[in-house]
This record gives structure tokens, sequence and C-alpha cells, in this order.
């Protein structure tokens, strides 16, 4: 990290000093009320969807929610969170640790070189990166999850991404834009934001993911690989065989995992993927159809209409209106 903003962002803050000089933790900096759900009112300023504070050291942190999105990045040293009901998960320098509003955790006691900044995200930033990265990978799972008030989400992904440097400086770009209160910060921040996305899906074996039973499961991450890396021809039949075990095994166990069925996924991922082409490429509906996988351009008509509410050609067409 540039030396400059690590700097800046190990100084030693009024409220660690405190810690350090045995106070207790002040939980009303963080909280109303008498459970502790660390609240994006006592954080954001009114108006802000994203903003970033160092992580606060000399004090073991007691567990808690958020009823915001936080991601965690270690800049130098390391921290340790126990989530969930878990053991201990160890954040290296240069990794990144997603959690969502239903995830709880504590962090271990970090000392005077564990330097680590924490982005507080409402959700509605998201909105960017959703159009971007679509639902039908692990990543845009995470994401729908944030939106959603029950059912089978994921609720943690840690990245180990300490050797990615393209993710290394699309982070360092975050935070020094959001320190030095860049000029149209919001924007540019949802653009870097969906950058980092798509470099952790081109890189998923950095991904873990945590969750409820089942998500990290490898056969379940292979399953999405396979739609991510080719939605034309991805075949759960294929991924059954790769690693040895049944279709019907592996069908519920990304039902269980997703809330989705194989084939909902993969449709969700050709209709993202096909949105995405009539919007960027001049291809004929039939083309895009067949591209993502339809051989048939009238079911590709009725399932695009089905989810969208329009059909192919009625959203390109708007498109063309709305530029002129």
């Amino acid at each position: 990290m540039n030396a400059e903003i690590l700097e800046q962002l190990s100084r030693i803050t009024p409220e660690e000093q405190k810690l350090r000089d045995g106070e207790p933790l002040d939980r009303t900096l963080y909280a109303t009320g008498h459970g502790f759900e660390i609240e994006a009112a006592k954080l954001l300023r009114q108006g802000q969807l994203i903003t970033i504070r160092p992580h606060t050291r000399f004090v073991a942190f007691p567990r808690h929610s958020h009823d915001y999105v936080e991601i965690m990045y270690v800049c130098a040293g390391h921290t340790t969170h126990i989530i969930g009901g878990g053991t201990p998960v160890r954040l290296q320098a240069g990794e990144l640790l997603f959690l969502n509003q239903r995830a709880s955790h504590a962090i271990q006691r970090a000392e005077v070189g564990d330097v680590a900044v924490n982005f507080i995200v409402l959700p509605q930033f998201f909105d960017f990166a959703f159009q971007i990265v679509g639902t039908s990978n692990l990543l845009g799972r995470f994401l729908l999850g944030t939106l959603k008030t029950g059912g089978a989400e994921i609720t943690h992904l840690l990245c180990r991404t300490a050797g990615l440097l393209p993710v290394q400086n699309l982070v360092e770009s975050m935070v020094w834009s959001l320190l030095n209160n860049e000029p149209g910060a919001r924007r540019a921040n949802q653009m870097r934001m969906a950058l980092l996305l798509l470099d952790l899906l081109n890189h998923p074996d950095c991904i873990e993911v945590q969750g409820e039973p089942g998500q990290g499961s490898p056969l379940v991450l292979a399953a999405l690989r396979e739609i991510e890396d080719d939605c034309r021809s991805a075949s759960l039949t294929r991924v059954a065989q790769t690693y040895h075990v049944s279709l019907p095994y592996l069908s519920a166990l990304i039902r269980r995992a997703t809330g989705s069925t194989f084939k909902e996924l993969l449709q969700q991922k050709r209709l993202d993927r096909a949105q995405q082409l009539l919007r960027t490429t001049k291809l004929p509906v039939q083309a895009v159809a067949e591209t993502v996988g339809y051989d048939t351009t009238s079911y590709f008509y009725n399932i695009y209409k089905k989810q969208f509410g329009i059909t192919p050609k009625e959203y390109r067409d708007h498109l063309c209106n709305s530029d002129k």
C-alpha cells in the first residue's frame, strides 16, 4: 500500500488511545439499544452510500452485526475473526473480507502494526455492480443476499487476494478517494467496485465462501464456475462426471446452497449476458440468442419478456431512443 495512505490509516485515534489507557469500548459510538448491531447512521453522513474508517485496535471487538455491508481490507499485519459460530479466520495483509447485513462476527485484539480499513457500504451502492456482475455467480449471489430478508444467502466471502495487483490497486484507489473526498467520488467508486468484483470473478480460486452449510462446497463452486466460464454450453452433467458424483446429489446440493436450481442459475446468466450484448453490440437478436445458448429465437423472446417485462427488440429500441 502507498506509504502516505498507510501512515494516515496507522495513526492512533482518540478512541484507540482511550482503549490503550485501559478504558472499555464505548458501544454508543457504534450502536443504540441493548443489542450490538452497528448502525450505518452512526458512521455515514446523511446522503452517503459508502465511507471508510480504520479498524479499531487495542481491544477485542465483541460479537456484533451490521445494518449495512462491511468490507474489511487489511493494509498491514493481520486481523483474526470469529465468523458466526465458526473457528478463527486469520486475514492477512492484502486480503478482503465481505460481510453482508445478516453476518455476525467477533474480532480478536489488533495491535499497533495491524492496520485494516473498514468500508461501510449501503446496499444501494452496489446497484451498478449488480448490473455488471449479474446474479448467476458467486459474487452476484452475495450481492443478492444483501437485499434479501431471508432464505438461502452467502453471508461472508473471504478473498485471499494478497498477490493480485489489480485488486490492490482498485482497493487503494477507493481508499484514497474516500480519504481525500474526491469530487464525484460516488460514481467513480461504484465503477471501481464493479471492476473489483470482475477481477475477483477472474480469480475464483482466491475466494472462500462462508455462509449456510454447503455454500463453500467445491462442488457448488465448480457448478457456478461452469456457468460463469461458458453459459452457452454449461453442463451440470459434465461437472458431476468430473467430480464423480451423481447428478441428483449435485442438483440437490446446489439448490440447498443457493436457493435456485442449476437450470435457473444458468438461465439467469444467459439472460444477463444477452442483455449485455443487446446493450453493447449490434448483433441481430437471433445471433444474440444463439450466442448465449438459445437455438430457438421465439423461446428466447418469451423467457426474456417474462424476466424483464419487455422484448429484446423493445429493450434495444429503448436504449436507442434514450441516446437521442
